[in-house]
């Protein structure tokens, strides 16, 4: 599949989720999806709106924010690791959200001004081309994005493009363990649940390299079946069908990742 194409379709089926005629990566209610993959009752009492069910893990958890610091989220969706961010960097911070899907970014910005975030923006652009500034940005996050890019080396040099010298990445993926069938490497709709875009995870870690981040570690990994619970859930035809939940068990992880530019 062409990249472009790739880049289309997940436009479209993002954009269904925007508009609620999609369910998210995962089966369940989009609290319980919340909830497996690390999120707290008080993050979801916060900003429950911008929680569509997406994601595979907490990038915030682990990430050291602080006070003050400008954050970048890749792929944000209707804002809800944003918003997150933007209760731990407070006043003095600075949030931006990147999200390439229109009403995404929609939903984003009506969350923001309910929550009377001003100091956060949501930006029209694509993750492998960041409408940022070069070294302006203290810390990126990304939930579960950067592995549906059909460049992520291109994701991994444009993260170490904005960051300050010094600043940081954490973020949480999908990742392979081992080569997935071939029905599910071509299930379009595996793609868009989060499952057949993913790289070795060797190959990940490779990419990151390989732009001049340094400082590289995996805090944190979810492996198999509790994954595949989370986002094949148990009936067949949700999120790519039964080979997507018997393939995950076997093949996919959650992984955090973090590092720095030096």
């Amino acid at each position: 599949m062409e990249k472009s194409q790739v880049l289309e379709i997940v436009q479209e089926k993002y954009g269904e989720v925007a508009r609620g005629e999609r369910s998210g990566c995962g089966c369940g209610s989009k609290e319980s999806v919340a909830a497996a993959i690390g999120y707290s009752e008080e993050d979801l009492k916060f900003a429950n709106d911008a929680n569509l069910g997406l994601g595979c893990g907490n990038p915030l958890a682990l990430s050291g924010i602080q006070p003050g610091m400008t954050v970048l989220d890749l792929g944000s969706g209707a804002g809800f690791d944003a918003f997150l961010a933007w209760r731990k960097v407070g006043p003095t911070g600075r949030v931006i959200g990147v999200d390439m899907t229109d009403d995404m970014l929609a939903r984003a910005r009506e969350n923001a001004a309910k929550l009377g975030a001003t100091n956060v923006e949501f930006r029209k652009g694509n993750i492998e081309a960041l409408p940022v500034d070069t070294s302006s940005v203290d810390l990126i996050i990304s939930n579960c994005v950067i592995n549906l890019s059909p460049d992520k080396p291109a994701v991994f040099r444009e993260i170490a493009r904005v960051l300050k010298p010094g600043g940081r990445f954490a973020v949480s993926d999908i990742v392979l363990l081992a080569e997935l069938p071939e029905q599910v490497k071509n299930d379009v709709s595996a793609y868009v649940g989060c499952i057949s875009g993913a790289s070795l995870m060797g190959e990940y870690i490779g990419m990151a390299l390989e732009a001049g981040l340094k400082g590289l570690t995996v805090p944190e990994i979810m492996h198999g079946s509790k994954l595949a619970a989370v986002l094949a859930g148990e009936t067949s035809g949700c999120c790519g069908a039964d080979p997507v939940s018997t393939a995950a068990a076997i093949s996919v992880a959650s992984i955090k990742l973090h590092g720095q530019k030096i």
